[in-house]
């Protein structure tokens, strides 16, 4: 996970991933100002910090890296995500063959998620899907599961907004192992300091850097 500021939501999610995978290590990077890392200590996790921020996708980086775990399931640190799937997801990597799971929110709008959202998201699955020739759902998951031999193979651009899009897009090109699962989405604790312009923005650039570059 990467955390900025989830002083309010961090105890309660890993609590909760402690009870549904408790042979997980969980590793954090965090740029927060707040008492966040303090909590995620105290309960076990290893906190890696990245301070002054640097932004969302060089501390997702520096998360996927830090991992040494054959599996790696990334998840926001909001309480949006189900921890319950993490057993499962990582199952799908170590018995069923798959190189990433990815956690679909968008079977349907979800209750959580704002229209202007929602369509925003669907818009640009529809998209990638038609210059992908691959069914896809959703971009920008904050919940999937990486075999991490793929992860250490993979390039993608660091820096800028929307990295689970290139995330996603770049194993499917480059003709990895890919399932898709659906995934329930819930209520975010805290507020949400998503960036819609800029994410829309970058989720255009990485869709077009993802297949042509």
């Amino acid at each position: 996970m990467i955390t900025r500021n989830e002083e309010r939501a961090v105890g309660k999610v890993i609590g909760d991933i402690r009870r549904a995978a408790p042979e997980a290590a969980i590793v954090i990077v965090d740029s927060s100002s707040d008492s966040t890392p303090t909590i995620a200590e105290s309960m076990g996790a290893r906190v890696i910090r990245q301070v002054p921020a640097r932004g969302y996708g060089p501390a997702m980086d520096r998360a996927l890296h830090a991992a040494d775990r054959e599996v790696i399931v990334t998840l926001d640190c909001d309480d949006t995500y189900p921890v319950e799937f993490i057993e499962p997801m990582a199952r799908m990597i170590l018995e069923d063959g798959y190189d990433l799971v990815d956690g679909s929110r968008l079977a349907g709008k979800p209750e959580a998620m704002p229209w202007i959202n929602y369509l925003a998201n669907w818009g640009f699955a529809l998209l990638a899907s038609l210059v992908f020739f691959h069914r896809l759902r959703d971009l920008h998951s904050g919940m999937r599961a990486y075999r991490k031999s793929l992860l250490d193979n993979l390039t993608y651009t660091v820096n800028g907004a929307a990295l689970p899009v290139e995330l996603l897009l770049r194993p499917i090109r480059r003709g990895y192992k890919v399932k898709v699962i659906t995934i329930p989405y819930r209520e975010r604790i805290g507020e949400s300091t998503m960036r819609p312009l800029q994410g829309a923005w970058w989720t255009l650039r990485r869709i077009c850097i993802s297949r042509f570059a």
